[in-house]
């Protein structure tokens, strides 16, 4: 894999990063999750639970790779069972979101923050269109005389979760910045949050 990366051109990869900063930069539910957890845990809990969005990905750039990702998108039934499963994910969160005590962003213990970050990961996973869209987006960018394309859609799919990793943080930090100047006001941010966390899963239910 590593002379597969070493042949690919340099131009491409820089075209496809720079075509990966304007997906990061485009209001998506990855972006929403991570601005919501850290609305409703502060700074802490919304970078590591943007680290879990990131490191979620890897596990779509692995589904295009083995090729499943092209099942989903055949097959009606397996894509409706990722989507539904992700929008219950969601809801689950909404209804704890709307449920917790008046938030406490400056002592956000390890626990919390495990538990950011696993939420990260699996809201990612559970959203199908990631899968899709990697399988759509990526191979856009290798080319068979290279090397395996397999090998390409791997060292690409590694470069954009890797590359979503500095824009998850900033998102995590703007959002708990944010908090921590307005949560004094008690619950409201956890209900914001749990606002979110629902209208997300609307979202992925009627988009």
């Amino acid at each position: 894999m590593l002379e597969t990366l070493q042949a690919m051109d340099p131009w491409v990869i820089a075209a496809f990063m720079g075509a990966s900063v304007l997906l990061y930069l485009t209001p998506g539910i990855d972006m929403l999750f991570t601005f919501a957890s850290g609305a409703a845990g502060g700074r802490k809990v919304g970078v590591v639970a943007g680290l879990g969005v990131s490191l979620g990905s890897l596990f779509h750039t692995a589904v295009a790779v083995l090729g499943v990702a092209a099942l989903i998108q055949s097959s009606a039934h397996a894509y409706a069972v990722l989507k539904y499963g992700g929008a219950l994910y969601l809801l689950y969160l909404a209804v704890v979101a709307w449920r917790a005590p008046a938030p406490m962003v400056a002592a956000a213990g390890g626990r919390r923050m495990r538990s950011a970050f696993l939420r990260g990961a699996i809201g990612n996973m559970l959203n199908p269109k990631v899968s899709i869209f990697i399988l759509a987006f990526v191979p856009q960018f290798t080319d068979p005389a290279v090397g395996p394309v397999w090998h390409q859609v791997a060292i690409l799919g590694l470069l954009f979760s890797l590359g979503s990793v500095p824009f998850q943080i900033a998102y995590g930090l703007f959002a708990g910045v944010m908090a921590e100047l307005i949560t004094r006001g008690g619950r409201g941010m956890n209900r914001l949050s749990a606002v979110i966390f629902g209208g997300l899963a609307a979202r992925l239910v009627l988009d």
